[in-house]
């Protein structure tokens, strides 16, 4: 089955919300994990995917609607037999908050539990060494909690939190930032009373794509996310894998800003989330083409020991640069389908938030 979550780095030590179900039986698990890849499966299908008896999947489905979490779509008449009824997610059935700290914003988000986005906003992180955005983040997480809707608050799964580990993109923020983020970590679990999940974010975001995204439906890929620089994961039978010492390439957006201000070209539009780009000219052009050259380097070499076939590139840039590095990438490898994130808000807060989800509600490959 897929949706195995990346295993959380740490979580709290609490009971709040919707931590009962983090026990349900993992048969229970099986088919939840199966209409979050699906929608609008029949209980024959669920039977037939599965392996569960009818008996069994009648059970688990009539106790999950109770739950509120599974939900009924219009029969479906055939051409023979009684009308089939499909099954979904139903997605106000548990929700979850997801933060992206990064080197320059805090990005939090509020998603059902279809990945469908209730609440965005982004912080600017003080670049003074001795400041703290502690109390606005928690001010914000919330407003998040408060733009559940009415008699709901009881459906919070938890909160994620995606969080740097790659030392040189720690390296671009102020002095000290690996320790003003744990104490975030800390500081909500203990304001909140919360369930808190902490994660690599570069992992979490690559588990939000293939819980919510453009990895949906694939077994086996190669995950690319650019950001101030560029990363990687390796993604096998739903297994997201890193090295021991995350690495990454100096060829993301940074990169870009280097090369706009060097002609001359005003870079702050790189770092603002949704919208489309400026024409930044030659300077983006030549940046696409080095950003290709090391995403085509990467993939020759996985390729020569991994049956990988598809690439994701995601990014908060917008979809359109995805798009263009995607297509360029399919163009030199003639085995490989690259395709574009499908999370351009924001894939690692998204990533965070589908953590809670995973954790309470899926099984391990």
């Amino acid at each position: 089955m897929r949706f195995a979550p990346p295993n959380p780095i740490r979580i709290a030590d609490r009971a709040s919300g919707m931590n009962a179900v983090s026990v349900r039986s993992y048969n229970e698990r099986l088919v939840l994990s199966l209409l979050l890849q699906n929608k609008g499966l029949s209980r024959m299908d669920i039977g037939n995917r599965t392996g569960l008896s009818a008996q069994t999947v009648s059970v688990i489905v009539r106790s999950l609607e109770q739950e509120g979490l599974v939900s009924r779509g219009e029969a479906v008449k055939g051409r023979m037999g009684p009308p089939t009824i499909p099954l979904s997610l139903n997605p106000e059935g548990a929700y979850s908050v997801g933060i992206s700290l990064g080197h320059k914003h805090t990005d939090v988000v509020l998603i059902d539990f279809v990945g469908q986005v209730k609440f965005y906003t982004s912080l600017p992180l003080p670049s003074d060494e001795t400041s703290t955005n502690h109390s606005r983040l928690l001010e914000t997480v919330r407003q998040a909690l408060e733009a559940l809707p009415d008699k709901h608050e009881g459906r919070l799964a938890g909160i994620g939190i995606a969080m740097p580990e790659d030392q040189e993109e720690l390296a671009l923020g102020p002095t000290g930032m690996a320790e003003r983020f744990e104490a975030i970590s800390k500081e909500i679990e203990d304001a909140l009373g919360i369930e808190v999940y902490v994660q690599n974010d570069i992992t979490a975001a690559a588990a939000g794509e293939s819980m919510f995204g453009a990895a949906k439906s694939l077994d086996d890929y190669l995950y690319f996310y650019i950001g101030a620089r560029l990363h990687h994961r390796l993604v096998l039978n739903h297994q997201i894998f890193q090295s021991r010492q995350p690495a990454s390439q100096p060829v993301g957006l940074l990169d870009l800003e280097e090369r706009l201000i060097g002609n001359g070209v005003a870079s702050d539009p790189l770092w603002r989330r949704g919208g489309d780009w400026p024409d930044f000219g030659a300077a983006k052009a030549e940046w696409v083409a080095t950003c290709v050259e090391v995403l085509n380097s990467a993939v020759s070499s996985a390729s020569q020991f991994l049956p990988v076939g598809t690439v994701i590139v995601s990014s908060y840039a917008p979809t359109a640069v995805c798009s263009e590095l995607a297509s360029a990438v399919s163009a030199a490898n003639s085995d490989i389908e690259a395709r574009p994130g499908e999370l351009g808000l924001s894939p690692k807060a998204l990533g965070a938030a589908s953590l809670p989800f995973s954790s309470k509600f899926t099984v391990d490959a």
